[in-house]
């Protein structure tokens, strides 16, 4: 009799376990058809400033009944808060394949200031017809996302014109700020180095005028990009402050002015590219300290000077060294050949003199282009056949009216003769 009953209150518990069963997948079913536990003021504005950018015909929540669940939105991230999910990036343009096109008239809408735990805004290739959009905002709204906004990018916006607004320097947790290739114009904020937290600054490509601000304070910073822009002046003495950057392109700009010394205290900067711009005074010294320099390109400036002035071993870890078309003088210095690890090395279009020194062939091993073209190297080139087959056409060393070949070394190999140079005469012994 005991044994039955104990048989009936497992048979009672055991329904009861399916039953508990039952009901919670029949919850979690009717949880899934209802979308996830999204907060409604969010996916609203989520949806209005979608439909902004791509049009009024697109419909999320017939197409994305559960932007952040099961059917997520093309370009959105999103995470949890208290249980409920929040839009932490946006993604609009077509950045990537399966991303959200933007339509030919695109709004930015109040709603985007709304998304309240935003961390990360990318439009890509959004804007095409000529419009202040950016200046259309006002400061009250781009302060919205001061709170949580750490990556704003504005790529490829060909319509994007008027002036970078002030008031996104109030974003003062941004740790990536890329505004590239638009059609902005005027002057950089002045007010730039409020930005503390950066560790990327990339303006380059747009029609940006006037002087570089002073950015002290920005420490941190890693990558400083203000290239193709039309900036001019001199170079702040503040950029000696940013201890931490690796890379500093202010390339096809009208600066000016000498190099300054304080560039020396970018201890670990890897490229300097300062090409296409008005500087002049030389080499300064200084460069010699900026001992992780990987690629420092200075072409097409008006630094004149010579090459004796460096302590080329110091730069032992340069792999590119391009000053072609700077006015340079005098003669390559046997110095250079401290630099083993260099694969290209530009000095064309100068008014360099003297031999070019045979033991580039073998103290420089890694180099594979070597131009000196246009100055007034004079001699014969002493090369090996092995040499020229290593360098093939990536050796420039035509527009040098007293420099010739030694034809023994390539007899019968045509296909290495050094394109633009003449054999060198024979002499006729008497």
């Amino acid at each position: 009799m005991k044994m039955l009953t104990f048989r009936k209150k497992q048979h009672l518990v055991f329904l009861l376990c399916v039953w508990c069963l039952v009901v919670d997948w029949s919850k979690a079913e009717a949880d899934e058809s209802e979308g996830g536990p999204m907060e409604k003021t969010e996916q609203a504005a989520l949806y209005s400033t979608i439909q902004g950018f791509v049009g009024d015909s697109w419909n999320g929540s017939y197409l994305y009944p559960d932007p952040c669940g099961w059917t997520p939105i093309q370009g959105v991230t999103c995470d949890m808060y208290n249980d409920l999910w929040y839009v932490t990036a946006l993604s609009l343009g077509t950045m990537r394949d399966n991303s959200l096109a933007c339509s030919e008239t695109p709004v930015i809408r109040q709603e985007l200031f709304e998304l309240k735990h935003l961390k990360s805004l990318s439009l890509f290739s959004c804007f095409t017809s000529p419009n202040r959009y950016l200046a259309s905002i006002s400061d009250e709204k781009w302060l919205d996302l001061s709170k949580n906004l750490e990556t704003l990018e504005i790529r490829s916006n060909p319509g994007l014109i008027g002036e970078l607004p002030s008031a996104i320097t109030n974003l003062t947790n941004l740790q990536s700020l890329v505004v590239l290739e638009n059609q902005l114009t005027n002057s950089l904020p002045e007010n730039l180095a409020k930005l503390t937290r950066l560790r990327r600054l990339v303006l380059s490509g747009n029609r940006f005028t006037g002087r570089i601000p002073e950015i002290y304070g920005l420490t941190g910073l890693l990558i400083l990009d203000l290239s193709r822009n039309f900036l001019s002046g001199s170079l702040p003495l503040s950029v000696g402050g940013l201890s931490s950057l690796l890379k500093l392109d202010l390339s096809n700009n009208y600066l000016e002015g000498k190099l300054p010394t304080e560039l020396q205290a970018l201890k670990n900067l890897t490229l300097l590219d300062l090409r296409n711009n008005r500087f002049s005074g030389g080499l300064t010294r200084e460069l010699q300290e900026m001992s992780s320099l990987v690629e420092l390109v200075l072409s097409n400036n008006h630094l004149a000077g010579d090459l004796t002035g460096i302590e080329w071993r110091n730069l032992k870890n340069l792999v590119v060294l391009d000053l072609s078309n700077t006015g340079l003088k005098g003669e390559i210095p046997w110095s250079i050949l401290e630099l083993k690890k260099l694969r290209f090395l530009g000095l064309s279009n100068n008014n360099l003199r003297g031999k070019l020194i045979r033991q580039v062939e073998t103290e420089m091993p890694c180099l594979n282009a070597l131009y000196v073209n246009g100055n007034n190297i004079s001699g014969e080139l002493e090369f090996s056949r092995m040499f020229y087959e290593r360098m093939g056409r990536r050796l420039g060393v035509w527009g040098n009216p007293n420099l010739c070949y030694h034809g023994d070394e390539i007899k019968n190999h045509r296909d290495h003769v050094p394109f633009g140079v003449n054999q060198c005469k024979a002499v006729t012994l008497v």
